[in-house]
Parts: C-alpha cells; sequence; structure tokens
C-alpha cells in the first residue's frame, strides 16, 4: 500500500511539471510580499476580442473603417460608477505586421469584472488635434489608467508616429472625453528626453477605504516606467514628469534583464504599482531571450508576468523580485495571434468586490483577465 501510494504521488508531482504546452514548469514558493495566486476564472476568457462589425469615422483617414477587426490587447483598467472599465487597444486590419496598423482605445464596462459590454466606436484615437504629428498614423497604444482621490483619471499611453514612442499624458472625468497633454518627459531637463524612446508607466497607487487611488509619496507622484528597463519618474501635477538619473546623467535603471531568467530581454512595467504593507509591488512584464541568455523553462521570446518589491519610502529602491514569473501563457488564445510565441502581457489591475482584478493582453490578439483573492492568500 504504502509503494503504490508513493507512486502515485510521484505522478502527480511529475504532472505538475508539464505545462499543457509541454513545457517544463517548476513548482515555485513566492515570498510573502508576492501575490501570486492569480487564477483564471473558468468560461470566461477571453472577455474582448476583434468585432469586424463595427465600424467608425477616421479623421485621419476621412472615412469609416473597422477599428477593432485586426486584434483587441493591451488593455488598461479602473473603476468608473462602481463598474469596471477596461480600455483596450484596437487595430484595425489597414495592413499586415506588427507596428504597421493604427492603434485606438476601445471602452468595455462590467459589474463584475468578468462579463463585458463594449462601445461600438473608440473613446481615445488619432486625431485631428494638437498631438497628429507623434500619432499620426500609429496612433495611441498600451495605456494604462490611475485616478486621483478626486476622480480624475490619468492615463499614460504610448504615441506612436511608425517613427519613434513617447509615453504621453492624457486625463478624464469620465473615461470618455479626453484632453491631451502630449508627452510625460517633454519638459524635465529643457526637452532634453523629447525624442528618446518611451513607454509603459505604472503610476503608484494605493488603496482608500477599499478605493485604489493615484498616492503621494514625500510630497510627490512617483511612477515606474519602460520597456527595455525600469527607471522611476515623478511629478508635481501628473502631467510633466521627470525621469530620475543616474551619476552618469543616464537614466537611472532600478530593474534590468536578467541573464538566464525569464525576463532576459526585456523588464517592461504592467499596470499601476501597489504600495503594500511591504512596499511598493511592481506587476511587469518580462521577455524571455531566445538561446542560451534566456530561461529554457519557458518559451523563447515569451512574455511572462513577474514582480518586484520597491521600499515604499525610497520607491527608487529595489527590495526583492522574484526569480520566476508568477503568469505564464497557457491557454491557446496566449499563444497564437499577432505574437505566437505567447504573451501574457499584463497592464490593468483593479480592486473590485474585495478581489484584485488583472487584465491583460494575450498574443497581442485577445484581452482576458485573471483574479487574485487576498483573503485566501
Amino acid at each position: 500500500m504504502k509503494r503504490r501510494f508513493l507512486h502515485t504521488a510521484w505522478l502527480l508531482m511529475a504532472a505538475a511539471m508539464v505545462t499543457s504546452c509541454g513545457e517544463k514548469k517548476q513548482v515555485t514558493e513566492f515570498p510573502d510580499w508576492a501575490w501570486a495566486d492569480f487564477q483564471r476564472p473558468e468560461n470566461t476568457n477571453p472577455i474582448v476580442s476583434p468585432d469586424t462589425t463595427n465600424l467608425f469615422y477616421c479623421p485621419m483617414r476621412q472615412d469609416s473603417v473597422a477599428w477593432e477587426a485586426g486584434d483587441t490587447f493591451n488593455p488598461a483598467a479602473t473603476i468608473y460608477d462602481g463598474k469596471v472599465v477596461v480600455l483596450y487597444r484596437a487595430e484595425d486590419n489597414s495592413a499586415v505586421g506588427i507596428g504597421s496598423r493604427t492603434s485606438r482605445l476601445g471602452y468595455a464596462y462590467s459589474d463584475d469584472g468578468l462579463h463585458f459590454n463594449r462601445m461600438p466606436v473608440p473613446v481615445f484615437y488619432p486625431a485631428d488635434d494638437s498631438q497628429k504629428e507623434l500619432e499620426w498614423p500609429g496612433g495611441c497604444e498600451d495605456p494604462r489608467v490611475a485616478m486621483t482621490e478626486d476622480g480624475l483619471y490619468v492615463m499614460l499611453y504610448t504615441q506612436w508616429n511608425r517613427k519613434q514612442a513617447r509615453l504621453a499624458v492624457a486625463t478624464s472625468r469620465d473615461l470618455q472625453k479626453w484632453e491631451k497633454y502630449g508627452p510625460a518627459f517633454a519638459k524635465a531637463y529643457d526637452g532634453r528626453f523629447f525624442d528618446e524612446f518611451s513607454k509603459s508607466a505604472s503610476i503608484v497607487t494605493k488603496l482608500v477605504d477599499g478605493k485604489q487611488v493615484i498616492a503621494r509619496i514625500d510630497g510627490k507622484y512617483w511612477m515606474y516606467w519602460g520597456e527595455k528597463f525600469v527607471n522611476v519618474a515623478t511629478s508635481e501635477d501628473l502631467v510633466n514628469w521627470t525621469p530620475m538619473l543616474d551619476e552618469n546623467g543616464d537614466f537611472l535603471k532600478v530593474i534590468v534583464p536578467r541573464e538566464g531568467k525569464f525576463d532576459s530581454d526585456l523588464t517592461e512595467c504592467g499596470p499601476p504599482a501597489v504600495l503594500t504593507d511591504k512596499g511598493i509591488l511592481l506587476l511587469y512584464n518580462g521577455k524571455n531571450k531566445a538561446g542560451a541568455e534566456g530561461d529554457t523553462l519557458y518559451t523563447a521570446n515569451s512574455y511572462c508576468a513577474g514582480q518586484a518589491l520597491f521600499d515604499a519610502k525610497d520607491p527608487a529602491k529595489l527590495i526583492d523580485r522574484l526569480d520566476k514569473p508568477f503568469y505564464i501563457p497557457e491557454s491557446d488564445f496566449e499563444k497564437s495571434g499577432q505574437y505566437p510565441a505567447g504573451t501574457v502581457f499584463i497592464e490593468g489591475l483593479v480592486f473590485h468586490n474585495q478581489k484584485w482584478f488583472l487584465y491583460y493582453g494575450c498574443a497581442d490578439s485577445r484581452v482576458a483577465v485573471a483574479v487574485y483573492d487576498p483573503s485566501k492568500k
């Protein structure tokens, strides 16, 4: 009997080492500061998929466009009027290949955070406005949204004119009518970084009476940003941001890719960071490098999700960082689409019904959700 029990236990452990795509998967113990147990709700994902029927009159093209016919992915998320709102990136099918279409932001809303309705036209897009030089023809990409205590929504997104990517700022009171302010670093250091590649910003937030709002630390607003590395920036007004520099006057790199790890190629900021009792929790996207420099446990060029902890009083001070991802591509639609290497690209995080809802892009083609219940930790 004992021998049979041990044999069964061994089989169960062996099965746990293999994912649905046949990759090896280690059973990992995470530190107590990490939010590791995000679960895919059953029979729910993907929550947003392309729709070829919705048309939008594009001021750039001066014609009707099937604005979300190509792919829908990389969502921001927040709460408005008690509902979860997801602002997702949608691409038309005007050209072939990543980076060659036009991106606009769609609006989806939900009572339970799992089942969504969506508006037929985008709420944010390249328009005939002050930002057209920086947004035509590539569009507006990869938003992150956070809210102040008085209900102002601040969105950091990527302006893409197919020449240079720039991190930009917009604000709104209702998530539908937006005011664009242009590049976040336009005024910093006398405009030195205006033409510098920049994207992916995670504003530091906190919970106040069950509501996730933008935090101040030492009288300033803080955000992590970056794709090839993680930098820190501060602001007095949430519009004009100043990136931190090192002793050589270059961007201060508080997280960089690590050889042999899941984030060996890129460390790209995810949703708004959260101030916890352990420190500032930053969820980020790690891209795995192909070849010997990457982590052989995960597919080459895949995007998995990592976490890092920073000092609550010194947001530039890294305390700890996960060596293994807490979330990886597993479902079929997370490994097929524009980006078949596999992508769970996290960008939206909201606190709703006493749980954390994480919204992410799947293979640059769909939007999905995972849920973390802190009461079950």
